[in-house]
């Protein structure tokens, strides 16, 4: 009877999260089909209709390509920053005691304010201290928004970090610097990578805070939001199917870069200890 009532537990669980999954990837899986439609209007191709059509006429596509530019731009720099600043943060948090709690919220809690708050909020600041907007502005309200996922992401990989490893190089003489550079840094490395795809990611998706921010070169999900207003083009679909398998190669990436990790065996510093 136990085992009847394991395995209806387990279905249930696996049709709930079939539904999830399907709920969640359906509509980005149709913008992809529809990529690849050479009709007009956007509909599933059958099998032998599928053309590479629209994304072959991306490149003339000058507007959309100078907004891809920038948003590429605006998100290296947002990720470079995030995953910066969020190792700092972590650092912090590792050295603190008390105070851990406080300032794990304090460092995530631009994650919970409304885009189209935070947005507003910095554009009312920006203008009132006679900052213009601009790439700079954009790479501001992103880099509150990015932040904290790769604070989160890299204080997993804290983990990693045994405290007896960090014990026995002071021991050996080992600065806390060194401790750092040899031991730490080593460890927490797929987490920094993880951090800075995920900020990237999150950066050159963002549509409501730099639609708040922008100055005279928009950033591309701004662009797309004005064309799919004024008249959907089949472009469009390319560039977001394009966009959207980049997304799921650099999200396997690290999936399959957390699975090798673990598969490995020790690291250098594991085996010396």
């Amino acid at each position: 009877m136990m085992i009847r009532e394991g395995l209806s537990n387990r279905i249930l669980l696996w049709a709930i999260t079939l539904v999830g999954l399907i709920v969640i990837y359906a509509p980005p899986l149709y913008l992809l089909a529809v990529s690849f439609n050479p009709a007009l209007q956007p509909g599933l191709p059958s099998l032998s209709d599928l053309s590479v059509q629209w994304y072959l006429a991306l490149p003339k596509e000058t507007a959309l390509m100078a907004a891809l530019q920038q948003s590429a731009l605006i998100a290296t720099v947002t990720a470079f920053l995030a995953t910066g600043m969020a190792l700092l943060a972590a650092l912090a948090y590792f050295e603190l005691r008390a105070q851990r709690t406080a300032w794990f919220l304090a460092v995530i809690l631009p994650m919970f304010v409304p885009g189209v708050i935070q947005g507003l909020a910095l554009s009312a600041v920006f203008t009132r201290t006679g900052i213009k907007a601009s790439s700079l502005t954009v790479i501001g309200g992103h880099l509150l928004w990015a932040m904290p996922f790769a604070f989160i992401v890299i204080l997993t990989s804290f983990a990693a970090v045994r405290r007896s490893y960090l014990v026995a190089a002071s021991d050996l003489g080992a600065t806390r610097w060194r401790q750092f550079v040899d031991i730490t840094l080593p460890l927490i490395r797929p987490g920094l990578v993880s951090a800075f795809i995920f900020s990237f990611l999150l950066s050159l998706n963002e549509f409501t805070r730099a639609f708040y921010l922008a100055g005279r070169q928009n950033t591309l999900p701004v662009v797309l939001f004005g064309k799919m207003n004024s008249g959907a083009s089949p472009v469009i679909y390319a560039l977001s199917g394009a966009i959207f398998m980049v997304s799921v190669a650099c999200v396997a990436f690290i999936a399959i870069r957390s699975v090798v990790a673990k598969a490995t065996p020790g690291t250098g510093q594991e085996r010396r200890s």
